[in-house]
């Protein structure tokens, strides 16, 4: 233990040894909010000079104390609570009725007392003669000792900063620390909350339905990716976490529900980087007797709703970076061969595995055997043409290979219902015309058993119950899924996931 651990654990048991419980078990009610008091303070001054002061007569706070500085026989303190910070004024002859026998100001607060420690106080709050609102302490509490010092923030006259917890690697794997010391962030996560419950009131007033499926599956379905796997003791099966929730939300629309809904943690043993954690969340729902059409205005109504929530200052439009983007719809329609053909010149319908794999060799996009002409496209798509979609833009109508849970294209051979939705240069939504017919689905799978043969690790596993549901009987059906830590980054102004995740997966720590 470091120097100031040592000392503050000495702290500790004089706090013990004085009859001071320093994890006292007893709650304590709070009745008003550092931010809160400060913004609707008010008092008047009376024709003699004198004020008086018409609001938070009696109130009790608590949070961590951030800083502390002795004034003469009183003392300054910043205490930080969930909204903000808040001065405190405290007098000796005041503190829990001024017994003069009573350890408790020249002991426990002036030597005692630790920053970061936690405090209940009670007391009234009044403007100093510098005009700062504050709270005048009449009782004092011990919540909680903190037994290693937070890396505080200091600000020379200068301006330069000390002690600044800026390492992100650190930030993300001491959340704890972070959001105490850097407060900023907390926004961050105050907006995501935000997001989803616009989203959620949104499907709400559509008549959808919350609902939860399985997180352990028997079957790794809905979507193309590699999953994580475990085993049950119990039942001796092989399980696997879901990478998608999609399958069992449409066995919903074939028992009747007319629309679902459901936020889900999704997992995925993958790659990570700045826009990708192994554990992620999703929104999808789908509703029957509806289209892919009819999906996307549904979402550009949503976006623009979370849009006007989160940033009401700005109306529908967000900064992101350097892109000022506008959630108002209609937004932009591209197909992906046109899109492809917009930004390369090379027309993909027509080319054939050869050329396409000639073309990903000429301009160094990193292909391997497994893939066929729908992941080589795919790749091409990527590396060629997803930077450039800063708009939101629906790309629609992509080849039948990639998508084999989509309906096919009501007039367009070979291709599906399907659209993406990219903003900001990147995938958020992803949507499709489901495919109701169950015998068009079992081929669809068979097609992906064969690149599972050809060693693609992400294709889809066949489905045996989830073709039996479809034989019952799937009413037309459009159907989305959401990615929520991504449209945090963009409605947040974020360039990597771990900014958006209070946890995000990390490395275990040197030594650890």
């Amino acid at each position: 233990m470091t120097e100031q651990e040592l000392l503050r654990r000495e702290s500790l048991q004089k706090l013990r040894e004085l009859g001071i419980d320093p994890y006292p078990a007893d709650k304590f009610d709070v009745t008003a909010f550092a931010a809160d008091i400060v913004a609707n303070y008010q008092e008047e001054v009376l024709e003699d000079g004198t004020k008086n002061r018409l609001n938070y007569q009696q109130i009790a706070v608590a949070g961590r104390i951030m800083a502390s500085r002795e004034a003469g026989k009183a003392m300054f303190m910043n205490l930080q609570d969930q909204t903000g910070r808040i001065q405190l004024y405290l007098r000796k002859e005041e503190i829990n009725g001024g017994d003069e026998n009573s350890p408790m100001f020249d002991t426990v607060i002036k030597k005692l007392l630790d920053l970061g420690d936690y405090v209940g106080v009670r007391g009234y709050a009044f403007r100093t003669k510098t005009g700062e609102v504050s709270v005048h302490v009449q009782e004092f509490k011990f919540l909680s000792k903190s037994l290693r010092p937070l890396p505080v923030v200091k600000k020379d006259a200068e301006g330069n900063i000390y002690d600044a917890f800026t390492d992100p690697e650190q930030r993300y794997r001491m959340r704890y620390v972070d959001l105490t010391v850097n407060t900023e962030f907390r926004e961050i996560f105050i907006k995501r909350t935000k997001l989803i419950k616009t989203m959620r009131a949104y499907l709400d007033e559509l008549g959808l339905l919350e609902v939860e499926t399985p997180i352990l599956q028997p079957i790794h379905g809905g979507a193309a990716a590699r999953p994580f796997k475990t085993h049950h003791n119990t039942l001796d099966m092989t399980l696997y976490l879901r990478i998608a929730n999609e399958l069992y939300l449409k066995r919903l629309i074939v028992a009747g529900f007319d629309g679902v809904y459901e936020f889900a943690k999704m997992f995925r043993n993958e790659g990570m980087d700045r826009t990708h954690n192994p554990e992620f969340t999703a929104l999808e729902f789908y509703v029957a007797y509806k289209d892919y059409n009819w999906m996307m205005e549904v979402t550009e109504q949503m976006l623009e709703r979370v849009a006007r929530a989160i940033h009401p200052e700005s109306g529908s439009t967000v900064q992101v970076g350097q892109h000022t983007i506008e959630f108002a719809g209609p937004y932009r329609r591209l197909t992906m061969f046109d899109a492809i053909q917009e930004y390369t010149g090379l027309n993909v319908e027509t080319a054939d595995e050869a050329e396409l794999r000639a073309y990903c060799k000429k301009e160094h996009i990193e292909i391997d055997a497994t893939m066929g002409k729908a992941k080589l496209i795919d790749e091409i798509f990527g590396e060629k043409v997803e930077a450039n979609l800063i708009q939101p833009t629906f790309l629609i109508d992509y080849p039948v290979e990639m998508s084999p849970l989509t309906k096919k294209h009501r007039s367009k051979p070979g291709l599906v219902e399907r659209f993406e939705l990219f903003v900001n240069g990147k995938e958020v939504a992803n949507a499709y015309s489901e495919l109701n017919d169950p015998i068009d689905q079992r081929e669809r799978f068979e097609e992906q058993l064969r690149l599972a043969e050809r060693g693609d690790e992400e294709a889809m596993a066949m489905d045996e119950d989830f073709l039996r549901a479809l034989e019952y009987g799937m009413p037309p059906t459009a159907g989305i899924g959401f990615g929520i830590d991504r449209l945090t980054m963009l409605f947040t102004g974020q360039a990597s996931i771990q900014e958006v995740l209070f946890f995000p997966q990390m490395r275990p720590e040197m030594g650890g």
